[in-house]
């Protein structure tokens, strides 16, 4: 089997009356093993399946798709040589996926079922699932269709949403797992451990695993018999949650929610939450973006001191290698709902260009993904922007965060003007004009981000360790 390159992660659900404008949203960031890992922007085609066999370059999973499968917006690799790790995007029927948060299970239950060498996993999950559904809950019951027949090879959790629900659904062992839909007035911030917490089997807002109730009696798992709290049965509570997890999700829930108090180290923080105020597009983005800005634990920052700064691992890292925002906007029909929000390289510093999903191309240059550093490639642009960004950050903070400010206004008028002149469209006509629009914003993307990249690096260059005072004439 060949390693895993994709351990962690962080994730955002937003309920449709959570959110200020009634759209539902799903957002996580890709972070990899390795700093540099290219990814591609790209829409993957309509097509008809006819019993073809799929099998993942990662673990040998096989599975048989059949059908037709929608078109779909995707983030693959740049190197599919591990697997196609397709990660997150938006089918034409409206449906919004992000697979996977990488999640852990403990020792006791995985002991009683281990997890399946070739089964389902994250390099795969998107390719055979996201083309193949027409709600959320149904590709949670594609997913669980697949899991009951090969077993799931991680622990993985699982993002979906359509315009009217938000699920969350956790793949802890071979075999068991538990889904919940996200309330429609709350949120919730994810980060790599088990986060469901008390299972109701009564409610059409739950789904699990056949016999997921008999395991845990059958095993003694259960430490608190008198309920069924996932997390603290099939969860973990480990000095790396400590440090790693939990305070990435008490950041996120102190920015949506500061007038509750917690603490960073605290692991039973709420899996769901209400936020003190509705949510924007933006606040998602900038919880993804985060580095726990403005505290003592800021590896960036001024506060506090050098163990404080190197305490705990944040949001936004040098090894993100994108971040996503799936938004589905309310009262539309499926072809003017969606909307992929993409910020390639590290969230802190690139901005989250967005892409209307009705689209059946995207531009070349956000398709370019090489191995290696390449002028006509996005993803090494932005990467090449963020590495500049940070290596002089107290020097570079302002002029970055205006340029993403500059990005942010851009991107809201662009929205707001493409719905305006494609409004009498439909059908073929408005996926040809939302994939002319779309080109036409990500060029301009790509000069802003170019001339920022030219600003720092002609700023770097004054700043020099090597320069010395010089006279008018020399």
């Amino acid at each position: 089997m060949a390693r895993p390159t994709h351990c962690a992660c962080t994730s955002v659900l937003v309920g449709k009356a959570a959110s200020v404008d009634g759209s539902t949203m799903i957002a996580r960031t890709e972070d990899h093993h390795d700093a540099c890992a290219p990814k591609r922007f790209t829409v993957v085609p309509a097509r008809m399946h006819r019993k073809e066999r799929f099998v993942s370059a990662n673990n040998g999973f096989a599975c048989e798709l059949d059908g037709r499968g929608l078109r779909y917006t995707s983030t693959p690799e740049g190197d599919t040589g591990e697997g196609l790790y397709e990660e997150a995007g938006i089918n034409e029927a409206g449906v919004a996926m992000s697979a996977t948060e990488s999640t852990y299970a403990n020792d006791r239950v995985l002991a009683f079922d281990p997890l399946v060498e070739d089964g389902l996993a994250e390099d795969a999950l998107v390719t055979v699932v996201l083309p193949f559904v027409e709600s959320a809950r149904e590709g949670v019951e594609r997913i669980a269709a697949i899991v009951e027949a090969h077993g799931s090879a991680e622990g993985n959790s699982v993002l979906l949403a359509d315009a009217d629900e938000v699920w969350y659904m956790e793949l802890a062992t071979g075999h068991h797992w538990v889904a919940q839909r996200v309330p429609d007035d709350a949120y919730a911030v994810c980060a790599n451990r088990i986060s469901i917490q008390e299972v109701d089997f009564a409610s059409p807002d739950f789904k699990w695993s056949e016999g997921i109730r008999e395991f845990v009696a059958e095993h003694h798992l259960n430490p608190d018999p008198g309920t069924f709290d996932f997390r603290r049965i099939f969860g973990t509570y480990s000095q790396q949650d400590l440090h790693y997890n939990a305070p990435r999700v008490w950041y996120g829930q102190r920015y949506l929610t500061p007038a509750v108090e917690q603490q960073p180290e605290d692991l039973d923080l709420p899996f769901i939450r209400r936020a003190n105020r509705l949510i924007d597009v933006d606040d998602v983005a900038w919880v993804l973006g985060s580095h726990y800005n403005a505290t003592p634990f800021d590896p960036l920052g001024t506060d506090g001191d050098e163990r404080t700064r190197t305490r705990y691992r944040s949001i936004a890292l040098s090894r993100t290698q994108e971040g996503h925002v799936l938004q589905l906007r309310p009262g539309l029909p499926a072809e003017r709902a969606g909307v992929h929000w993409v910020a390639l390289a590290t969230t802190a510093f690139s901005p989250f260009v967005p892409f209307f999903a009705n689209a059946s191309t995207v531009h070349p240059v956000w398709e370019k993904a090489g191995v290696r550093p390449e002028s006509d490639s996005a993803y090494w642009l932005y990467r090449t922007l963020s590495m500049l960004a940070e290596t002089r950050y107290a020097m570079f903070a302002k002029p970055v965060e205006d340029y993403l400010s500059a990005c942010r206004r851009k991107a809201r008028a662009f929205v707001e003007r493409t719905d305006r002149e494609t409004a009498a469209l439909s059908g073929e006509e408005l996926t040809a004009a939302l994939t002319e629009a779309n080109r036409a914003f990500m060029d301009e993307m790509l000069v802003d981000a170019r001339s920022m990249a030219q600003d720092l690096v002609m700023q770097s260059a004054e700043d020099s360790q090597l320069s010395y005072e010089m006279d008018a004439n020399l």
